[in-house]
């Protein structure tokens, strides 16, 4: 290999590849900070009876065409889709989770037996500009009813999305709703709406012009500011629904203000995706910038029967754990970090190494988090340096094995945290001595 070669092969080895903006990596640091947001959540689904289902995180294509809806921005700007090379077919990383779920109800025959509450959770892929508290790969998770029709419904998970908000600790996150209607009840606004739209094209932005043929509804979720007084005097809504349809989002907001729950009733409501019908709903905040939706759902009655099942009414929702994560940075609510194990356990190599991991192991085995120093370099190295590390780790307590404690057949136990006490014990007496340590420091 001649000199210029090696050196092309040096340089090859040197270049370093970073990760794909808007896909990040979970660090250590934050770790504890998901695993509070991820013990919040499953304690929140097993109070009210929800049970888990995980989808993959390849679907068909067709699953998010036919379930979101063809003219959405998810399918036709966002969605990671690729041929499977090895039959052709048509394949998406997917980027939300109701589709995907009504999908394996569907297929797995879930609702056979009866009405289900599930619950989800997962990376969500969605090609899109990075920004604060918005990913590209991000991670939501959402709760789903299936067969239940009523009013009750729409207020539980309503209900449930509150009580989250309180277990974390947020504030300032505010609630709005509103009604969609029925298919006939938007067809009558849609006309009104295409109307309207049609007298004042010209103030229309391009994806504005696009939608009037295709979803003009979709036009009163343009986030256009320069569109914003032309959206306020658009048809709304409300005042296309029949009497069913009002009942039921009056008897939506009655059971919130029974359980003092605040909302706002927001008419231009309408959530991104095609698939809602009557409540629809969000929670939102001033504290993110433009990015103020770190929730939100609704019922989507249509959506099981469009993917092919037996006709059955739905409701859930949906949030990017990214963004309640953040809020609770702003908010001042996120957990102190918490300490990687209970005892720190040092030695100085050979007979003691042997000794120390007999020791670590027996405490494991008992329930306590325990770090066995282990050499970078594979040398021995002083209990200072050890020791070092062992406060760091956050560790209450140190249990030191030597040359000289080994020889008396003893360790030493050292509080790390308060007293600085040093005491000599014998070595099968480790495991109890440490028990009594840590409660007497717990009390």
């Amino acid at each position: 290999m001649t000199d210029q070669s090696k050196d092309t092969k040096a340089q090859t080895k040197a270049q370093k590849i970073n990760g794909v903006r808007g896909m990040n990596d979970l660090l250590p640091a934050d770790a504890a900070q998901w695993a509070h947001l991820d013990h919040v959540l499953r304690d929140l689904v097993r109070a009210y009876g929800y049970e888990f289902l995980r989808t993959p995180i390849v679907e068909a294509t067709a699953v998010f065409q036919r379930g979101i809806g063809e003219v959405t921005d998810i399918v036709e700007k966002e969605m990671y889709s690729f041929e499977d090379r090895l039959n052709g077919e048509q394949l998406t990383l997917r980027p939300e989770g109701t589709a995907a779920l009504v999908r394996s109800v569907i297929e797995n025959n879930l609702l056979y037996e009866g009405p289900k509450r599930l619950w989800y959770t997962g990376p969500m892929f969605r090609h899109e500009r990075p920004q604060r508290g918005r990913y590209r790969q991000f991670h939501q998770f959402g709760i789903e009813a299936l067969g239940f029709a009523g009013p009750d419904i729409d207020a539980e998970i309503i209900l449930m999305g509150q009580r989250l908000w309180d277990e974390l600790g947020l504030k300032g996150v505010r609630l709005e709703i509103n009604s969609l209607g029925q298919a006939h009840e938007r067809a009558e606004h849609r006309a009104a709406l295409v109307t309207y739209f049609e007298q004042n094209q010209s103030q229309l932005d391009d994806d504005s012009q696009r939608r009037l043929i295709s979803n003009p509804l979709r036009i009163l979720d343009s986030k256009n500011p320069e569109m914003q007084t032309l959206i306020e005097g658009a048809p709304k809504l409300l005042d296309f629904l029949g009497a069913e349809s009002l009942a039921h989002f009056n008897a939506v907001q009655a059971l919130l203000k029974a359980n003092n729950i605040p909302c706002k009733i927001n008419p231009r409501l309408v959530r991104g995706l095609d698939y809602y019908n009557l409540t629809v709903f969000e929670w939102v905040t001033d504290e993110l910038g433009a990015q103020g939706t770190i929730a939100g759902g609704g019922r989507y009655d249509p959506l099981i029967e469009r993917m092919g099942g037996k006709p059955a009414p739905a409701c859930g929702w949906a949030m990017g754990m990214e963004r309640v994560l953040e809020l609770m940075k702003v908010s001042g609510s996120l957990p102190e970090m918490q300490s990687q194990c209970d005892i720190f356990v040092l030695h100085q190599g050979g007979v003691t190494l042997v000794a120390a991991m007999i020791i670590a192991e027996r405490l494991r085995s008992a329930g306590i988090d325990a770090i066995l120093f282990c050499s970078p370099d594979g040398q021995s190295a002083s209990f200072k340096s050890q020791m070092k590390k062992a406060d760091a780790s956050g560790a209450a307590f140190a249990v030191i094995i030597g040359p000289d404690e080994l020889a008396k057949n003893e360790a030493q136990i050292k509080d790390l945290r308060s007293s600085g006490e040093q005491k000599a014990i014998p070595l099968d007496g480790v495991l109890e001595a440490v028990i009594e340590a840590l409660v007497g420091a717990s009390e």
